[in-house]
């Protein structure tokens, strides 16, 4: 009986407080993932995930009411609640969901920068326009997530100084977007374009 009343109070003190913590760093980084998923239009995933975040939800603050005299479970779920935030947003940047316009102004000549973009197969609009401090050159691309870090990389090379901002898009419907092509491909493209002349 002994033995089995320090399990018991060993489980109250160290085990269950860690597993409301986990519980809810699972359940706050599934609905992290689930509220983008909501923005990016994903309907089934959101619904799916929706259900498992309530299910966990449920299971550790079931055991919050069981015992609302002890300070050790109320610091184990708001810690694991800070903690599924932090945890959502890093699966968010690793899953790299959605698609992003990415605009740039720069005042420097941009031709480079512009033809460099398509050379990499990123679709690209640019145009003249006129700015606070003069002529300026607007580039406009829409890129998939994953491809940002990219994308930055090359402006920062071309032009470290030009202005960029980047936003989210719920939905694209036509576009040129950016796709690694087997040099096969393009072999066969161009013998197409001589045939044709």
């Amino acid at each position: 009986m002994e033995y089995l009343t320090i399990n018991s109070d060993m489980f109250a003190l160290f085990i269950l407080p860690i597993l409301i913590f986990l519980a809810r760093v699972l359940d706050v980084s599934l609905g992290t993932i689930r509220i983008i998923f909501v923005t990016r239009g994903k309907k089934i995933l959101a619904t799916m995930l929706g259900f498992f975040e309530i299910m966990v939800w449920t299971l550790a603050i079931g055991q919050i009411m069981q015992n609302l005299t002890n300070i050790t479970y109320y610091l184990a779920y708001a810690g694991g609640f800070a903690m599924g935030n932090y945890v959502g947003i890093y699966i968010e940047e690793k899953l790299a969901i959605g698609t992003l316009a990415v605009r740039i102004i720069t005042m420097k000549d941009a031709s480079e920068l512009v033809y460099y973009l398509k050379s990499k197969n990123f679709g690209v609009t640019s145009f003249d326009a006129q700015g606070t401090t003069g002529h300026v050159k607007l580039i406009f691309t829409i890129i998939k997530r994953k491809h940002l870090a990219e994308v930055v990389e090359i402006i920062k090379r071309f032009n470290p100084r030009a202005f960029y901002s980047v936003e989210d898009i719920k939905a694209v419907s036509e576009g040129a977007f950016h796709e690694v092509k087997s040099s096969y491909d393009m072999n066969f493209l161009n013998s197409i374009r001589y045939k044709k002349k």
